[in-house]
């Protein structure tokens, strides 16, 4: 969907940083809106669908179990 939001979960990245989850929120947001950057009568939609994204993407990778491989 877009090409710009990287994969946040290991072993694809590793000390993601709240940044990171901001940014990939970020892309999201602007793909699905079809705005790079809002009027001034949308901007505080735009601002709280971006934190309600970058929330909800900090619980998904929170919450996954994933299975580590020992590399002994």
């Amino acid at each position: 969907m877009c090409r710009s939001i990287k994969t946040l979960r290991e072993p694809y990245a590793s000390d993601v940083t709240d940044d990171d989850v901001r940014a990939a929120a970020l892309q999201y947001v602007r793909k699905v809106s079809g705005f790079r950057s809002p009027s001034t009568r949308n901007a505080e939609t735009f601002e709280r669908a971006v934190e309600a994204v970058a929330a909800a993407t900090q619980t998904l990778l929170d919450d996954l179990k994933l299975k580590h491989v020992s590399r002994d």
